[in-house]
């Protein structure tokens, strides 16, 4: 165990000389953070980086629920979030948007509130679940995607309590009349009073949309965009170490280095192991230090200390794995440092470090679940967000179950290669 460790700690020595692979290492995600700060407004003055974000809304029905959407985003909750403005053409609010005037066009069509809200004479018990609502469109802006995003989720969540409300109303309804406590005569009348329930609803505080800006102990948290786009960059980058890493480890069989190491009394376990301890240890660094640094020079909040420690030990286990599959798989240390670093940017890109995954298609959201960068991500921005240790458990699980399963495809190709020999 102590020989490992010696290994390790050189290793890791080497790396921090290797000028070139500390610019990749520190510098660039360094840089790449600052650079996306200073694009989303982070460095402008708001907290948040994110604020009256500009919203054209086109409304053409003449029901209560399309001029209660409208009231939601002229509310005094979202005032400083975004920055609404009214339009009459759908066509002309989609030029706001490619003109880059607007981050999203929310356009909600005609008879959307009738679609919605049972009226005497469209109401039919046999085929009310059946029916289907109108969409309300939105046109994103692709340049402004976390902008966008922030739109879409305000009219999700909209559309989710109108949707509760019709289809639970709907349901109490059908089963009064199958169980034979509301009697038939009754059904319409029941059905009009659920929508004039559902139509005066979005008036009541029960469904107003509002920003949830406090945690579980009730301190209130304001999410920073750098939250995001530091552990993006990070995790980003923490794949050229460990690719790196394990570039060293066909480089130094190359030069003849590691079956010299065998002349002395160290086995190929403790060698390897070794090896990969110090591609460990130098992934936890080049994070640490990153959070550190920005922590200092950008007064960035990670939250909970403990949770952050152990969310770093578990992706860079994980991305370690990757590296030992890369390594595993490659015969040159060339094909090491060119896969890896087409990994890097693949799982970069995959994982949401540059674009939110809720942007994407549901294949990719699904796809980016292979790499580290999704889940670490996921429990950095649980953390920003107020989160505690004990709310990381999926992240966690997951990281420790990728590596785990990539250390075993590891060593039985290294196995099969018989990477460290005499």
């Amino acid at each position: 165990m102590n020989k490992l460790f010696l290994i390790g700690i050189k290793d890791l020595r080497l790396i921090f000389r290797d000028r070139a692979a500390l610019v990749l290492m520190l510098l660039a995600p360094f840089l790449l953070t600052l650079g996306m700060g200073l694009v989303t407004g982070r460095f402008s003055g708001s907290s948040s980086g994110i604020s009256d974000i500009p919203v054209v809304i086109v409304n053409l029905d003449d029901g209560e629920l399309g001029k209660a959407l409208v009231d939601v985003f002229n509310s005094e909750d979202l005032a400083e979030l975004v920055e609404p403005t009214s339009g009459s053409e759908p066509e002309a609010a989609r030029l706001m948007v490619d003109d880059d005037e607007a981050a999203a066009a929310i356009i909600i069509p005609a008879g959307f509130s009738r679609s919605i809200i049972p009226q005497q004479e469209d109401f039919n018990p046999e085929t009310a679940l059946e029916k289907e609502a109108l969409k309300i469109e939105i046109y994103a802006n692709p340049t402004r995607p976390t902008s966008a995003g922030i739109i879409k989720s305000i009219v999700d969540e909209y559309i989710s309590r109108i949707e509760e409300g019709r289809i639970s109303g709907e349901t109490a309804i059908l089963q009064m009349a199958i169980s034979g406590r509301l009697p038939m005569e009754q059904l319409q009348a029941a059905g009009e009073a659920m929508g004039q329930r559902l139509q005066d609803s979005p008036t009541d505080e029960t469904l107003a949309i509002a920003l949830n800006t406090s945690t579980t102990t009730g301190d209130e948290v304001e999410f920073d965009i750098l939250a995001y786009l530091a552990p993006g960059m990070a995790l980003m980058f923490l794949m050229f170490t460990v690719s790196h890493g394990g570039r060293s480890i066909l480089a130094e069989k190359a030069q003849g280095t590691l079956p010299r190491l065998l002349v002395s009394p160290t086995s190929a376990t403790q060698i390897l192991g070794g090896k990969v301890f110090g591609i460990f240890l130098t992934g936890v660094a080049q994070m640490l230090i990153l959070i550190g640094g920005t922590s200092l020079l950008f007064q960035l909040k990670w939250g909970d200390p403990f949770g952050v420690l152990v969310l770093v030990l578990v992706a860079v286990f994980g991305a370690t794995g990757w590296g030992m599959l890369i390594t595993a798989l490659a015969r040159t240390p060339g094909q090491v440092g060119s896969v890896g670093s087409a990994i890097m940017l693949i799982f970069g890109i995959l994982g949401g470090s540059f674009i939110s995954l809720e942007q994407m298609p549901p294949f990719v959201q699904t796809l980016s679940r292979i790499t580290p960068n999704s889940w670490a991500l996921d429990g950095f921005t649980t953390l920003a967000l107020g989160g505690m240790l004990p709310h990381l458990s999926t992240p966690i699980t997951a990281l420790l179950t990728m590596g785990v399963i990539l250390f075993a495809a590891s060593v039985i190709l290294f196995g099969r290669k018989n990477l460290v020999q005499k």
